[in-house]
């Protein structure tokens, strides 16, 4: 399979990735859930990669939490990065932009002090590969901020139906953490939240907001982990 192959976003989920409720509910929240779970809490990330940059709607917050000097977005749908240079062009730290796949990136080893992936690996193709070249990139006690929709929420019927994914490579939230430690990350219990948030599950939520109880036995919906390369 070509390391460039992808499955691009439907016209809905382009749209959709660039609204209020998406940046509030779904990335906004992610990030404050990654940086509580930094395991080194440090005032600055200076160099930070954003893998799946998109539209660049992450670049506020990154800057924000993190404070950065310099972001580095690759993106693998082209059409994207006109807009997420208009983000780019209006954060304090320097931003460069690059069209790009994350199975085999151009960064030379050792190039970032945090790798940041939102809601973009499900759309990734050969993960081996990809998770490979994210342990590369990072400098030694750098750190990856990985947030996923699993495979229960990415196989469900209005996903399917709104949404485009290579469907047969989704895992689910334990197969994601034992791909990223056999990559040579460590990862510990306290640096690994599964929310089960109201979007992420098949009822929307209904089922609680009419008095019953989320259900303690599940195979979970999302996955938000911190990560840290240690060599």
């Amino acid at each position: 399979m070509s390391p460039t192959a992808w499955v691009k976003e439907s016209v809905f989920g382009i749209w959709f990735l660039n609204t209020d409720m998406w940046f509030e509910r779904v990335l906004k929240r992610a990030i404050g859930d990654l940086d509580r779970m930094l395991p080194e809490p440090r005032k600055r990330y200076p160099l930070i990669l954003d893998v799946g940059c998109g539209r660049g709607n992450s670049f506020e917050l990154l800057d924000e939490y993190f404070n950065p000097d310099h972001i580095s977005g690759i993106e693998v749908d082209e059409i994207l990065l006109a807009d997420a240079k208009k983000q780019a062009e209006a954060r304090r730290c320097s931003i460069d932009l690059i069209t790009g796949n994350a199975e085999a990136m151009p960064y030379p080893d050792q190039s970032f002090d945090m790798v940041f992936c939102h809601q973009s690996f499900h759309h990734i193709v050969q993960h081996e590969k990809a998770m490979q070249e994210f342990y590369r990139v990072l400098k030694p006690g750098g750190v990856l901020l990985f947030a996923e929709s699993c495979r229960k929420f990415i196989h469900s019927f209005s996903i399917r139906l709104l949404f485009r994914h290579p469907m047969d490579v989704q895992k689910t939230a334990e197969e994601y953490i034992d791909l990223i430690k056999q990559a040579g990350f460590e990862v510990t219990p306290e640096n690994i939240s599964k929310p089960y948030l109201w979007w992420s599950r098949p009822d929307f939520g209904a089922l609680e907001w009419f008095g019953f109880k989320v259900p303690e036995v599940r195979e979970e919906t999302l996955v938000n982990l911190v990560a840290v390369k240690r060599d």
